[in-house]
């Protein structure tokens, strides 16, 4: 099997799900319990949020446990705005966002809010110009990722926060680092940054587990109500033995992050010579500032179909993000592609684990495709 499909989840680290098991069996308890059991348990929550602070760039008592990158994004988002909406309804966003994003400001915007969509250039680009003419005295809420999960566009967030702080002081910044995590180094606290969602399974974890930073002092309204839980902010029996892969798996990857990324950056420029040298119709979709995800069109290949070819000989990469459920890229489409490039558009993402033996059988299997769908 070559799976090159990592932006869409990876496999779980054998270090994580040892982790999981370990505290389903062995620290079972319910944190907030106050018998032996429910203490121990409390302090394997404590340290996993160090754990994941830690890999964040933040402090413990700043993060908060979800269940993954979605619903840190809506609590980030929902939470900034009916904390600020007496100060203003403006909201800004870009065009290039993941759904999570893109359909909670479309919901907000349905009830008053007014959305600003920062459109990219013809590589996936945001221009921060852009993002300084749409500010207004009514902004309130600024909310972009850190890298594209689509293109592998790196977004100026650092360039962004200060300037938001700087014409909008009272506007919260939250970014969807969820692409980023391991990928780039994370500094919230010189993005000017207030919020930051992140989501496990992107570097081993298990699915179904991710956590939002909040800035100290930053009191945003919760997305749900319930016991006293996460400081009351996250209510819900805390899910341990996930949360526990969850920093087991930060773990691993702290260690391994320098060797990794070299790693992955040259299975990309693999990837990319192997495709000059061997497959001329294929066109590269974006500038690709993260090694990880690379997004190329093949002319002459319909993606869905072409997808199904390679799945033939066990290659497995994307036309998208796996939450557009088939639905045509409107990353691509804000880009201003014309439609037979996105049709014809595939991502592929690596993981640490990726060799180039997985390069090569995926430029098999697209010669193989092409001999059958370029005709």
């Amino acid at each position: 099997m070559h799976y090159l499909d990592n932006s869409a989840t990876t496999r779980v680290l054998p270090e994580a799900a040892d982790a999981a098991l370990r505290v389903m069996r062995e620290t079972f308890g319910n944190p907030s319990s106050q018998h032996a059991l429910g203490i121990r348990a409390a302090g394997v929550l404590r340290d996993a949020r160090a754990q994941v602070a830690q890999a964040l760039g933040t402090q413990p008592t700043e993060i908060v446990f979800t269940s993954g990158g979605t619903e840190s994004i809506n609590t980030a988002i929902f939470g900034a705005c009916r904390k600020n909406i007496h100060k203003g309804k403006h909201i800004i966003t870009t065009a290039i966002e993941h759904s999570a994003t893109l359909n909670s400001v479309k919901k907000l915007e349905s009830e008053g809010f007014t959305v600003t969509y920062l459109q990219p250039n013809a590589a996936g680009q945001i221009a921060l110009a852009d993002l300084e003419a749409a500010l207004c005295d009514d902004t309130i809420l600024m909310t972009c990722m850190l890298v594209n999960n689509e293109v592998g566009t790196l977004l100026p967030v650092a360039d962004m926060g200060r300037a938001l702080k700087k014409r909008c002081p009272h506007a919260l910044f939250h970014v969807d680092a969820v692409q980023g995590l391991f990928r780039v180094p994370l500094t919230p606290t010189k993005w000017n940054c207030d919020l930051m969602s992140v989501s496990g399974h992107k570097i081993g974890a298990p699915k179904g587990i991710g956590a939002l930073y909040k800035k100290q002092g930053v009191n945003i309204p919760p997305l749900v109500y319930g016991g006293g839980q996460e400081s009351g902010f996250r209510p819900g029996t805390e899910p341990l033995p996930s949360i526990a892969a969850f920093a087991e798996a930060c773990c691993v990857r702290t260690l391994t992050q320098r060797e990794d990324s070299a790693h992955i950056a040259a299975l990309s420029a693999y990837l990319k010579e192997q495709i000059a040298d061997n497959v001329p119709f294929a066109v590269q979709n974006g500038v690709n500032d993260v090694p990880h995800v690379v997004n190329y069109s093949f002319e002459g290949c319909k993606s869905e179909v072409l997808l199904r070819v390679l799945e033939m000989d066990e290659v497995y990469v994307s036309a998208g993000s796996a939450c557009a459920r088939g639905h045509e890229s409107h990353v691509l489409g804000a880009m201003g592609l014309p439609k037979s490039r996105i049709d014809t558009a595939l991502r592929i993402s690596f993981a640490p684990f990726n060799t180039a033996e997985d390069v090569d059988a995926l430029i098999a299997a697209v010669h193989k495709g092409a001999t059958r769908l370029r005709r």
